[in-house]
């Protein structure tokens, strides 16, 4: 079966960053729905017309994967906002509650960059922003999407999903 719209592909990877240091690997198949919203523009568009057993390797630039890395997407929040075990690497999904700082958008994943006594650093970057990335991937199988798949664009939880600040429209979770 051919890779086209809609359809559901089975793919292993390993993401590198242009250095070569490994950021992501998928050694066992998982299935994403192609012609939706589970993969980058750039991955959908390398993948049309293949088959099972087709491997490349992508080199994406930020502008297609996860955008160029926004400094404004930057916040200082003070430390009386967290819990009291909050540490670098935790993530918020929106705006924490009792955040004061006016235009933080509401539908970032917020990352604790750094703690200190009186303020929390937070980042609405998506982790991977800015960053060139070489993905290397095989298309394990293709099969048809079922009637539930085409109804939400998806095969469940996507590893890309969609990210206000990104211009390719998307981000890895």
């Amino acid at each position: 079966m051919l890779i086209t719209p809609p359809c559901v592909v089975s793919l292993t990877w390993k993401l590198q960053d242009a250095q070569g240091n490994l950021i992501d690997e998928l050694p066992d198949p998982v299935e994403f729905f192609f012609g939706g919203n589970d993969l980058l523009a750039k991955v959908e568009e390398a993948l049309a017309d293949q088959a099972a057993g087709y491997a490349t390797v992508l080199h994406l630039e930020p502008e297609h994967a996860f955008g160029d890395y926004d400094p404004a997407l930057v916040f200082f929040e003070a430390r009386s906002v967290f819990p009291d075990a909050v540490e670098v690497g935790m993530q918020f999904d929106g705006v924490p509650p009792g955040a004061a700082t006016p235009g933080m958008p509401a539908d970032a994943i917020y990352t604790v960059t750094e703690v200190y006594p009186g303020h929390v650093v937070l980042d609405g970057n998506h982790p991977l922003a800015g960053i060139a990335l070489r993905l290397d991937l095989v298309v394990r199988d293709v099969r048809a999407a079922t009637a539930a798949e085409v109804e939400a664009a998806s095969v469940g939880e996507p590893v890309f999903t969609v990210m206000h600040t990104a211009p390719s429209g998307t981000r890895l979770h």
